[in-house]
């Protein structure tokens, strides 16, 4: 007897979603381990004014001079707070969809307009760090690096499946996407390296 095509179609679905399932596990949990040792880093800092975190390695490389600017509490209280909560949330979907679970457009769009948020502040950051603050955090860097493939995949998901609308599934932005992923995910990447190496070459040309 042949398998119903309702169950084939489900099958389908959980099948093609496995890859997104594993991302969003991967970066979820890179992500909230990144919030909460930062968090902790921040709670250290403000109970000992002296403490040094392990994260400030270098005049470039330095959680410090960062977790005592304005930037590092943009909503009145310490950044890492939000990633702490998010992140873990990130996680679940992806473990949910791994286990075959099928979430409904509204939590589809609910989860974009999270994603979009996270991408949106971290781009903010990127930019405060660069040309305001002039100091980088790796801690904060893993944070970038997991939310631009969190943002990007949901993105493509959503733009593909319909769930942004018909214009947005039809558009040849949502084909481009669909069929340059990995180029873009990559170009994201180098472009952020490429902003770091110009920002900061004058400290980089001093180490070769």
């Amino acid at each position: 007897m042949s398998e119903p095509a309702a169950n084939r179609a489900e099958h389908h679905s959980h099948t093609s979603e496995r890859p997104l399932a594993w991302l969003l596990l991967a970066c979820g949990v890179i992500g909230a381990v990144a919030a909460m040792v930062l968090l902790a880093e921040k709670i250290a800092l403000l109970t000992d004014d002296t403490y040094v975190p392990s994260c400030s390695i270098n005049p470039v490389l330095n959680c410090g001079s960062i977790m005592r600017t304005a930037q590092a509490e943009a909503f009145g209280f310490p950044n890492p707070i939000i990633g702490v909560a998010a992140f873990p949330v990130v996680a679940t979907v992806g473990a949910a969809l791994l286990a075959g679970a099928a979430m409904t457009s509204w939590f589809w769009r609910g989860l974009q307009a999270g994603v979009t948020f996270g991408i949106g502040f971290v781009l903010w950051l990127v930019f405060q760090s660069l040309y305001r603050i002039d100091a980088l955090c790796p801690y904060c860097m893993a944070v970038w690096a997991v939310t631009w493939p969190v943002f990007l995949y949901v993105t493509m998901r959503n733009a593909r499946s319909g769930v942004l609308g018909g214009t947005i599934l039809r558009s040849q932005t949502t084909v481009v996407l669909g069929e340059w992923h990995a180029p873009i995910l990559l170009a994201g990447y180098v472009l952020i390296l490429a902003l770091i190496v110009e920002r900061f070459w004058t400290y980089w040309s001093t180490l070769l």
